[in-house]
């Protein structure tokens, strides 16, 4: 049986997200009491064995009470090789406020208590704090559209096989802001930029012009090189902690050049050793998953002296 539990804050994607698992045939169930979750395993595995997979809502709409008991239930659940993925929805707080401004729709904390919108999204938060803390994977849906936290839903849950961590590899422009789902962050902005050459400028790190220009800096290379050796080294102690998900960000001004370009070849490097192996480009909205037999990205022989003179 598989078990996926969604929280998070209202507002953030929740319902989209429920709704895309029952589609893909999940048995889902929303605003769930946390303390039935036990119960309602057990009476599934009775009834049918239809019911493989199921996918349930717990939230702040829950008695505080049975939130603070989630993490007990969760490690139960888990005892008894249950495999269960929690996944926590969040939103930058001023996309919420505008997202309920736009919607008009009153916010779930708003409606018992004397609380103003922002208080309410600022509660909320406090409230499903320890269910984040003990999420396998967090989605920021501040600026996905319907149809890509769709996407996402479909390549990174319903398509994660249980024992088996998924590897994600994500680049992102440090101007908006770090992805509040990466694990890991590096920064690549100290490299050379291919920005500043007005020809290239329009380019991505997945053209070849691109390529080219960093191919031609081994600083580059050294950076790449670095950053596959301390994931080798580090990668089977976050297998053996049992992790089910890790995000690996990297980050340039625009997320447009360089950190696509580096996303790109850790990406391929690492699909070739290991299975379940994704990649993002959320400046560009692209989201691949890449198999071990995937081809690598075109590469150029470096340029001379001359042709970097100008970059």
């Amino acid at each position: 049986m598989q078990l996926v539990i969604i929280s998070g804050r209202s507002g953030s994607g929740k319902s989209i997200a429920l709704q895309a698992l029952e589609d893909l045939g999940y048995y889902a169930i929303d605003n769930l009491p946390a303390m039935l979750l036990g119960s309602l395993v057990d009476e599934l595995s009775k009834a049918s064995s239809r019911h493989t997979s199921i996918a349930v809502s717990i939230d702040a709409r829950n008695l505080p009470h049975a939130l603070e008991c989630f993490p007990s239930l969760l490690a139960e659940l888990r005892q008894r090789q249950i495999d269960c993925q929690v996944v926590y929805f969040t939103t930058d707080a001023r996309v919420l406020l505008e997202r309920y401004s736009e919607t008009r729709r009153r916010h779930p904390l708003t409606r018992h208590n004397d609380m103003t919108l922002a208080e309410a999204i600022d509660s909320e938060e406090s409230a499903l704090a320890e269910i984040r803390d003990l999420a396998d994977l967090v989605i920021d849906t501040s600026r996905l559209s319907v149809h890509e936290l769709r996407g996402r839903i479909s390549d990174q849950i319903a398509s994660h096989q249980a024992e088996h961590l998924t590897l994600t590899f994500e680049s992102f422009g440090f101007k908006r802001g770090v992805p509040l789902d990466a694990d890991i962050v590096f920064d690549a902005r100290c490299l050379p930029n291919p920005y500043w050459d007005p020809q290239l400028r329009q380019s991505t790190g997945r053209d070849p012009a691109i390529i080219q220009f960093l191919d031609g800096y081994p600083i580059v290379g050294e950076m790449h090189d670095d950053i596959c050796g301390w994931m080798e080294r580090w990668l089977p102690t976050y297998q053996a902690s049992h992790r089910s998900y890790l995000t690996v960000a990297i980050g340039c001004t625009g997320g447009q050049h360089r950190s696509v370009y580096l996303a790109e070849r850790l990406a391929h490097h690492f699909a070739a050793r290991h299975a379940g192996v994704k990649l993002r480009h959320r400046e560009l909205g692209i989201h691949d998953a890449l198999a071990k037999d995937a081809p690598p990205p075109a590469r150029q022989h470096p340029p001379d002296a001359n042709d970097r003179e100008g970059s």
